[in-house]
C-alpha cells in the first residue's frame, strides 16, 4: 500500500507539534482540512497513528513507525530534486550524542574530514534513542546496557569509571578504590534520577558508605570544572581528561559503560550518512 504523499507530509508536521493548530498554520492549512487529511492516512494504512492522554496528543508506535518512515521518504523526495536541479550539496548526516561522547570519545575530526559538513545535536541516551527511531537522526551514539533490538546497533567502545582526586587527597597514591574507601567524602554526582547517578548510590549503599553531596552536575564537563575547583571528589568516564593536579584512580565494584552507534535498520542512506557510521564503527 503507498501512502499519499500530500496525507504523509501532512501528518509529519503534525506529528513534529502534536497540535493541530501549530500545525495547520505550519502548513497553511485549515485546522480541519489537516484533521482530514491526517485521518485519511490513518485509514489508509489501517492504523490508529495517535491518541489522547488527558489534554495531550501522543503518537502510538505505528505513528512513530509512520513518523520515521515519512521523514525519510520526503528527505529522499528532497535529494532527487536537488540532484536533477543540480543543487548544492545533500543535506548533512545528523549525528545525536552526549556531550561528554561528542567531545571526548567521538573522532569528530575524521567524521568532518576534507570540510565535510555535519549536524550534531547533544542528546541524552533515551532521547537518543527516540531520536533515531523517530527518523529525526541518521546516526546516534549513547551508552546503553543494551541496544534496543528495533534498531540496528554496532559496540563502539567500553569506559571503566575512575575517580578524581587532588594530587595531595588522602587517596591519590592509591592505584584502585572501592566503595567503602569514600566513605565520608564529598562528591561532584549527576541529578538524581540518572542512569549514572542511581548506579553510584547503589553501588555506595552496597558497602554502607555515607557521603556528602555537595554539588550535582548534569554532563562531564561541568562534573570535570567543579571537581578541579575543589568542589568535590567526581566519578566519571576513563575517557574524561584528567584536570591539572587531579589524579584518576580506577573505581572496582562500578559495571563499565558500553557504547553503542545506532542508526533505523533499512532506511535510505546518502554516501555522507554511511560514511560517518563507517568511521564510528570501523
Amino acid at each position: 500500500m503507498t501512502p499519499n504523499l500530500e496525507w504523509l507530509r501532512a501528518f509529519v508536521v503534525f506529528a513534529e507539534h502534536l497540535n493541530f493548530t501549530r500545525a495547520a498554520e505550519a502548513l497553511h492549512l485549515s485546522q480541519p482540512a489537516l484533521h482530514v487529511q491526517v485521518k485519511k492516512l490513518g485509514e489508509q494504512l489501517e492504523v490508529t497513528l495517535y491518541e489522547r492522554r488527558g489534554r495531550a496528543l501522543v503518537l502510538t508506535d505505528e505513528g512513530r513507525e509512520v513518523l520515521a518512515f515519512g521523514r525519510e521518504l520526503l528527505a529522499r523526495c528532497e535529494r532527487f530534486g536537488q540532484r536533477l536541479r543540480r543543487a548544492p550539496a545533500e543535506t548533512p548526516p545528523h549525528l545525536v550524542a552526549g556531550e561528554g561522547a561528542l567531545l571526548y570519545l567521538l573522532p569528530l575530526a575524521a567524521l568532518v574530514r576534507g570540510g565535510e559538513r555535519l549536524r550534531t545535536t547533544v542528546l541524552d541516551g533515551a532521547s537518543t534513542v527516540r531520536a533515531i527511531r523517530e527518523g529525526r537522526a541518521d546516526v546516534g551514539v549513547a551508552a546503553l546496557s543494551r541496544p534496543p533490538e528495533d534498531l540496528e546497533s554496532a559496540p563502539m567502545a567500553e569506559s571503566a569509571s575512575v575517580l578524581l582526586v587532588p594530587a595531595g587527597h588522602r587517596l591519590a597514591k592509591r592505584r584502585r578504590v572501592r566503595a567503602r574507601d569514600l566513605d565520608g567524602e564529598r562528591l561532584v554526582l549527576p541529578p538524581r534520577g540518572r542512569p549514572q547517578r542511581e548506579a553510584i548510590e547503589l553501588w555506595l549503599a552496597g558497602a554502607d558508605a555515607r557521603v556528602e553531596v555537595d554539588v550535582e552536575a548534569r554532563g562531564w564537563p561541568l562534573t570535570l570544572r567543579f571537581a578541579a575547583l575543589g568542589l568535590g571528589l567526581a566519578i566519571v568516564n576513563d575517557f574524561c581528561p584528567t584536570p591539572r593536579r587531579m589524579r584518576a584512580i580506577v573505581i572496582d565494584g562500578l559495571p563499565r559503560q558500553r557504547y553503542f552507534a545506532l542508526r533505523r535498520p533499512g532506511a535510505l542512506r546518502t554516501e555522507a550518512q554511511a560514511r560517518v557510521w563507517e568511521v564510528l564503527c570501523p
